[in-house]
């Protein structure tokens, strides 16, 4: 009875923290995508492609903002190791940079910047 009742204690405790720990339910929460990250990357450079295709034709600025906006975002889901995430965030400054060529109404140089930004992100696959 003395071993019985401390066993039982612990099997309660180690269910019930394995049941309701967040670490154990945090995988991927509701309401939330998750991407793998070479899919992560591929949308990036998708997204980056696709605003420069919005230069090229001749967009408005507002659509272009939006466009980079977008790619900002779907970089922060590249989820990897510490050194694609420095990687990660030296490619994502020419976003940025664009953006603010955009604001400027300087298309050619954000066009060049989004250009950079695309060969940067492709390089972060071979890093994974």
């Amino acid at each position: 009875m003395k071993i019985l009742k401390p066993f039982l204690l612990s099997v309660c405790l180690g269910a019930s923290m394995g049941t309701f720990s967040t670490a154990a339910l945090a995988e991927c929460e509701d309401g939330r995508t998750c991407f793998e990250p070479d899919v992560a990357i591929d949308n990036v450079v998708n997204k980056i492609m696709e605003t420069r295709h919005a230069i090229d034709n001749g967009a408005d600025s507002q659509g272009i903002l939006n466009l980079i906006k977008e790619a900002i975002a779907l970089n922060k889901e590249i989820n990897a190791n510490d050194v694609v995430d420095r990687h990660r965030q030296k490619a994502a400054k020419y976003l940025k940079l664009a953006r603010k060529e955009v604001r400027q109404s300087a298309l050619q140089p954000a066009d060049s910047h989004l250009l950079e930004a695309e060969s940067r992100f492709k390089a972060l696959h071979g890093m994974l």
